[in-house]
């Protein structure tokens, strides 16, 4: 190991390094207040100055972050927030934690990686440990950030500084599993870049540090992960759409499928995918493979029948308005949560926007309530969140569960909803007492 390496390391050990996260998103801000509470000195980069502001004064914007350890932690002077990239001249190890969507092609878009990645570049100097977390395909950090580090800085990679990629695996509302907890996959560009990240991650977190022999298998095991949950939702749904034809109760169907103790694992329907991984996630894969003459034909169709499900949720509400006799045009359609998930405020891609433009598009009157989203704007719009009370419920002529939030009263609406359609089975187990269809 090189002395470079061994003292980066000692730092790691005695909580002496400084560390830098840019991005304070719903990756960037739960890593950074957990490195502050692991006794390190956090700067955070953002270009939102809202975020950095928000931080500095300890208001917390993420709900996997605790209020109490965000004010601790700014309060006693561990974190602190800047829009100003010079102070990476400051720090001992930064991590990369911003977005990296889809263009309009379906193409991954990474330039916010790339300007990070030039910021950090330009201020980066002998000793320092750079590690990428953005999700993304195989090659970026070696064939992307290495090479503009290196070019820009003068120095080399594995000699001078230190470069990896880790993978973010953050599951918004997971009760169990968050930041400090779940098992951390680390791939060096060198053994000693392997080394020294993985260093800094256990003197952070509590879960399994795994090493992996280069940021390409990291990269491509973060794409495997999504690209997994990706497929088996999608044969959930289309289950879902078949037992619909059929007669058949999707749910009983699964509940039965998961008491066999091996070769299954429950995937659920629902009415499309959210956020920013699982839909998004496995595109940079089929992207990735045409520059190896490869077909990803599995994953396209995985991603079209899960695209389809709004589409199929809001034929189902038209159906189901016919047989009250009933137009969707006209119609007032309650939809009873807007985020992608349960118990969480995040609706970045989520289905439930895309339901509410085929009704609008068809004239159905929307009324959306979550609790955890007062307003949302989308394409120009904006809408209001209203309380999921028996007067609004009785007002509807359908009601719609698209998100499964546990603080909504399923009491009121098993009592208020004169038709109720429950896209996540909410409702399993109570007596509805009026109309009810299940996906």
């Amino acid at each position: 190991m090189s002395l470079m390496a061994e003292q980066l390391i000692a730092k790691f050990h005695a909580k002496k390094a400084v560390v830098g996260v840019v991005g304070l998103g719903y990756v960037g801000l739960p890593l950074a207040v957990e490195k502050a509470k692991a006794g390190f000195e956090v700067i955070g980069f953002d270009i939102q100055e809202t975020k950095v502001d928000l931080v500095n004064e300890g208001v917390n914007y993420i709900g996997d972050v605790v209020d109490e350890d965000l004010r601790v932690m700014v309060m006693e002077g561990r974190l602190k927030a800047t829009s100003d990239y010079s102070f990476i001249s400051e720090v001992d190890a930064v991590a990369i934690c911003v977005p990296t969507p889809l263009d309009i092609y379906q193409q991954p878009d990474t330039s916010f990686v790339e300007l990070s990645t030039r910021a950090i570049a330009k201020y980066l100097r002998p000793g320092m440990l750079v590690i990428l977390e953005s999700t993304t395909y195989p090659g970026t950090t070696e064939q992307l950030v290495k090479p503009t580090l290196e070019e820009v800085s003068g120095l080399k990679c594995g000699i001078d500084f230190f470069l990896a990629y880790s993978p973010e695996r953050v599951d918004p509302g997971n009760k169990s599993y968050n930041t400090k907890n779940t098992p951390k996959v680390v791939g060096g560009v060198t053994a000693n870049c392997t080394r020294v990240a993985s260093t800094m991650y256990r003197a952070v977190l509590d879960g399994e540090v795994h090493e992996v022999s280069s940021p390409d298998v990291a990269e491509m095991e973060k794409i495997f992960e999504n690209t997994f949950r990706n497929i088996n939702i999608a044969l959930a749904n289309e289950m879902a759409i078949l037992c619909n034809r059929m007669g058949i109760n999707v749910w009983e169907v699964i509940d039965a499928a998961k008491t066999k103790p091996y070769g299954f694992m429950a995937f659920y329907p629902g009415p499309g995918l959210g956020g920013h991984c699982i839909p998004i996630d496995p595109f940079y894969l089929t992207w990735k493979a045409r520059e190896f003459n490869y077909h990803t034909r599995l994953i396209e169709v995985a991603g079209e029948i899960n695209n389809s499900m709004p589409e199929f949720v809001v034929e189902r509400i038209s159906h189901i308005l016919n047989e009250e006799k009933k137009s969707l045009k006209g119609s007032k359609i309650f939809l009873l949560g807007l985020s992608y998930k349960k118990d969480i405020e995040d609706y970045r891609e989520s289905p439930v926007l895309k339901i509410i433009e085929e009704l609008e598009k068809r004239g159905a009157v929307i009324m959306y309530s979550d609790p955890h989203i007062s307003k949302c704007k989308h394409q120009g719009r904006l809408y209001t969140s209203i309380p999921a009370t028996s007067a609004n419920l009785k007002k509807a002529d359908i009601s719609v569960i698209t998100t499964d939030h546990s603080s909504f009263n399923y009491e009121v609406i098993r009592r208020s909803a004169s038709v109720l359609f429950d896209t996540r089975n909410a409702m399993k187990g109570m007596e509805v007492l009026g109309k009810y269809y299940l996906l």
